[in-house]
């Protein structure tokens, strides 16, 4: 069992995704799990509908959402022939989801409101993904992570309840890679035990790759990132920045300590526990080291 994990950046145009194809295409071993994040800047757009809609602008906010929409949909037309009307019907109950809370008016807090509409980016994503690579001849089994990863109602924040998320992962999960062997998941996103959405904060889907790697007791898990690795400085602002070709746990945690924006620490404990390697590497060059 081994985990993938594929950024915004790696979904973030017709491209890229095909080129995340490619790299599903690739992978031998025989029982997979895909980590997807929402696509591009999708989470930055979500969380502007969440600020109008907050605001009681709510006519703005349905703008500002149909735009995401129709954004996805013209995605999907580009990559998808003989999945697109059943893809598309997916697509539609999620937009149906988000657009009932936006046609009412906050009485919630905001964080409440920020998860149940910024949720939707990975669920898109993976969908589209999903009938993507059935498409390419890469079968595939898709997973709402709402349905096997619990968490607390600390909206934004939100903390994982280990003890059922694992007995979930055990009685969900391997039941079924061993009818599928490649399942895809999103990242970033759970939900309480009330089915209300939350998300897990910074860097949440390099977090949910590792928490699924421990519960499934992984042999890796591999991030895929628009950088050739893990660099000893950010390539945009020192052009000379040179990879680093190993870390330990504690260096790594140690970086970004101080600053780097390469994995964030919360992540690294959960693979630290079950002494689980991650590979970074470079979507735009997959036979690059990392």
């Amino acid at each position: 069992m081994i985990i993938h994990k594929f950024g915004g950046a790696s979904l973030s145009t017709i491209d890229r995704i095909k080129q995340t194809g490619a790299i599903a295409a690739e992978i031998k071993e025989e029982q997979v799990l895909i980590v997807i994040s929402a696509m591009g800047k999708t989470t930055n757009a979500l969380e502007k509908v969440a600020e109008a809609f907050f605001n009681h602008h709510k006519e703005e906010a349905l703008m500002l959402f149909t735009k995401i929409k129709e954004h996805h949909l013209t995605i999907a037309k580009y990559l998808l022939v003989q999945t697109y009307n059943e893809t598309e019907r997916q697509l539609a109950d999620f937009f149906t989801e988000i657009e009932w809370l936006l046609h009412d008016e906050p009485v919630k807090g905001f964080d409440y409101y920020y998860d149940q509409i910024v949720c939707i980016g990975e669920l898109l994503s993976s969908a589209i993904v999903s009938a993507y690579f059935r498409e390419e001849g890469i079968p595939n089994t898709w997973i709402d992570v709402r349905d096997i990863l619990r968490t607390d109602d600390k909206f934004r924040e939100a903390a994982i309840d280990w003890e059922y998320s694992l007995g979930k992962v055990k009685n969900s999960l391997l039941p079924l890679l061993a009818d599928s062997p490649l399942l895809i998941t999103q990242g970033f996103i759970a939900a309480t035990d009330e089915n209300e959405s939350t998300t897990l904060g910074r860097e949440g889907s390099d977090y949910s790759a590792a928490v699924f790697a421990n519960m499934l007791d992984a042999e890796s898990v591999t991030i895929w990132k628009d950088v050739e690795g893990v660099l000893n400085a950010d390539p945009r602002e020192f052009p000379e920045a040179t990879l680093i070709p190993a870390l330990n746990y504690r260096e790594v945690i140690e970086m970004a300590y101080y600053g780097a924006q390469v994995i964030h620490p919360k992540t690294i404990k959960p693979l630290q526990n079950k002494n689980i390697p991650m590979y970074v590497k470079c979507f735009l060059d997959p036979g690059l080291p990392g």
